[in-house]
């Protein structure tokens, strides 16, 4: 006879006893009410399911009441990086307490844990984005403009500095998080923008941590800098300018690779006056004005400068600007934020301007280094308005000092003649004192005019100028030519001989390839390039342009005036055109300034950067 089949009655079968039944509705009726006392975790969408089953909100009720197996399964998945994908942060106040509380409980329990939570957290550091798709195909993916998003980056903050409590070794860890997790350069600016102030809070909370956020930061926005040069930038502003009602012009310089769409659409808004019209200027430019606020807020304390949180900052940004600064050649924008520092405090800018100057006169320093703290010397004591004269007048005391002495050194050598690579810290103090001179002259001359001329008589320029090491064959010529042009009007030293000499001696050469193309030598032998021509970003400018001086065109009488003590009779109409204000090569007036930014001129393609020339042929050849 066949064994009976064994039948297994299911709770709610109709099979099953009536007492059965009742217990199990019992049993049911008192998971409700349990519920019922943690109704938020049910009334906050979404709910998370976890990989073993369930959700996070019944594991961690589990929890409450004993059983630990689930959360320590839940604990265990945490170490994956999924855990970015746990939606905790768009919840009730309830769930992201609980949160918080098991995150703090977590890391002190079991630091293995760090690490992923960390990572988690910083991942919030960018608004998400929203992907829209059609089949495959994406057909928006953006940022996700939430209006909870500041509140989010509170609550993040708060996690990182609940964590610290428990772990106080968290910024140590932390830091190669946030540099692993800083978006890519070319993502919108919105997330960079949100990233870099949520990387700005942290250096609040975590002071220890500040030097390496600010180096981070300062990183990032020099490889910005140098992929919009100032040309570039000018270029696209008068397009956008001409167009008004948009081009894609911008296009074919950066084709961002999630925000093409937004790049093909760069153009002059007129509802945001604001907006750069070159796609990396916009980043940039929304990245510099918020390290400058940064910079601002730290060292102002309710108004008043504070003096010793603003050395520590100084501390901390000579550091990198040594670092990266100093050594990266032709940025445009990023080192506004020493000079911003600097018009804190009068003291400040003393302190850099000394810096340079240890580093100019170095002989350990690469010569390279050496070149270009001599020109941030030049370029600084040009344009800062906040140097009074005294200090202007102590500087140049100092770098024509060295001069003398270089060539008092030089006299009776076998290297004394004009060689770039053998004196380049030589001519790149000339070029400083030149150019400091040539913005600065009318200060040096004002009030009492014979004190003025004494003093500059006194350092003694024609030496200089005369000297075998001829630094007015390797200065920039723009410069040059004002130089020379002041100064002859004065009476101080007369430039004309020997610049007709060092014109003769850049003749034009012929290549010898098919079609033998006229090539001028090199006029830039220095490479030169002003750290503090004009800042062209236009949220930026605003910090700027109130301490800021500004190259004054010279007016008609001004230029006559130049003119004037001039004489050259050797060929007819052989009248210098720089002191007409015009160029030789296309006969436009201009109104010139002996920097980089001048939009008469173009760079050298040979330096991609580097400052205009103004070549003067001379007419009698």
């Amino acid at each position: 006879m066949a064994a009976p089949l064994l039948h297994t009655r299911l709770p709610g079968d109709a099979s099953a006893p009536a007492s059965a039944v009742k217990k199990l509705g019992a049993s049911r009726t008192g998971i409700s009410d349990m519920l019922a006392l943690e109704n938020d975790f049910f009334n906050s969408p979404p709910r998370k399911t976890v990989r073993f089953g369930g959700t996070v909100t019944e594991v961690l009720l589990k929890y409450k009441k004993g059983e630990t197996n689930d959360f320590e399964l839940l604990k265990n998945q945490l170490s994956d990086p999924d855990i970015k994908r746990l939606p905790w942060l768009n919840r009730s106040k309830t769930v992201v307490e609980e949160y918080l509380a098991f995150l703090g409980n977590l890391v002190s329990a079991q630091t293995v844990f760090l690490r992923p939570c960390l990572s988690m957290i910083a991942s919030h550091f960018v608004p998400p984005r929203v992907v829209i798709k059609e089949g495959d195909v994406d057909v928006s993916d953006s940022d996700d403009e939430d209006e909870n998003l500041p509140a989010n980056f509170d609550t993040c903050h708060r996690a990182l500095q609940i964590i610290a409590r428990y772990v106080p070794s968290t910024p140590w860890f932390l830091m190669p998080i946030l540099v692993e997790k800083f978006p890519f350069v070319r993502k919108s600016e919105r997330t960079l923008e949100c990233y870099v102030h949520n990387l700005l809070r942290i250096s609040v909370y975590f002071p220890t941590l500040r030097h390496e956020i600010l180096e981070l930061i300062i990183e990032k926005l020099l490889k910005l800098d140098v992929n919009a040069s100032r040309q570039d930038i000018e270029d696209a502003e008068e397009t956008a300018a001409q167009t008004c009602v948009g081009t894609d012009s911008t296009e074919g310089l950066f084709n961002m690779d999630e925000d093409e769409e937004t790049e093909r659409e760069a153009k002059a808004d007129p509802e945001r006056p604001d907006q750069m019209a070159h796609p990396v200027a916009e980043r940039l430019d929304i990245l510099m004005s918020l390290l400058l606020s940064y910079i601002k807020d730290v060292c102002y304390v309710d108004g008043k400068i504070d003096n010793n949180k603003t050395k520590d900052l100084y501390r901390d940004l000579i550091n990198i600007f040594d670092k990266l600064l100093l050594p990266t050649h032709a940025s445009c924008h990023v080192q506004f934020f020493m000079f911003y520092l600097c018009s804190f405090k009068l003291g400040f800018a003393e302190a850099f301007l000394e810096h340079l100057w240890k580093k100019l006169q170095d002989p350990n320093n690469p010569a390279i280094i050496r070149q270009a703290a001599g020109n941030y010397i030049g370029s600084f004591l040009a344009r800062a308005k906040f140097i009074p004269l005294i200090t202007v007048k102590s500087c140049l005391d100092l770098l024509v000092n060295w001069l003398h002495i270089y060539l008092n050194n030089q006299d009776s050598g076998t290297k004394a003649f004009c060689d770039v690579a053998l004196h380049g810290p030589f001519y790149s103090a000339c070029q400083a004192v030149f150019y400091t001179f040539v913005f600065r002259h009318k200060q040096l001359l004002s009030g009492n005019l014979k004190e003025g001329l004494r003093y500059l008589q006194s350092l003694n320029f024609e030496r200089i100028v005369m000297s075998q090491l001829n630094p007015l064959k390797i200065c920039l010529p723009s410069v040059v030519n004002f130089f020379a042009a002041i100064t002859n009007k004065y009476q101080l030293v007369f430039c004309y001989t020997i610049i007709e000499r060092n014109n003769r001696q850049m003749l034009p050469v012929i290549r010898n390839t098919a079609g033998g193309d006229s090539v001028q030598t090199c006029t830039n032998p220095l490479d030169t390039f002003f750290p503090f021509d004009p800042c062209v970003l236009k949220r930026s400018k605003k910090f700027i342009d109130p301490i800021y001086q500004i190259w004054e065109d010279m007016n008609a009488e001004e230029l006559q005036e130049f003119k004037k003590p001039i004489k050259k009779e050797t060929v007819e109409d052989e009248d210098d055109d720089f002191l007409k204000g015009e160029v030789a090569q296309n006969d436009t007036v201009i109104g010139i300034t002996p920097s980089s930014f001048d939009a008469h001129f173009r760079s050298p393609s040979s330096s991609m950067g580097s400052p205009p020339v103004l070549y003067m042929p001379d007419q009698s050849l």
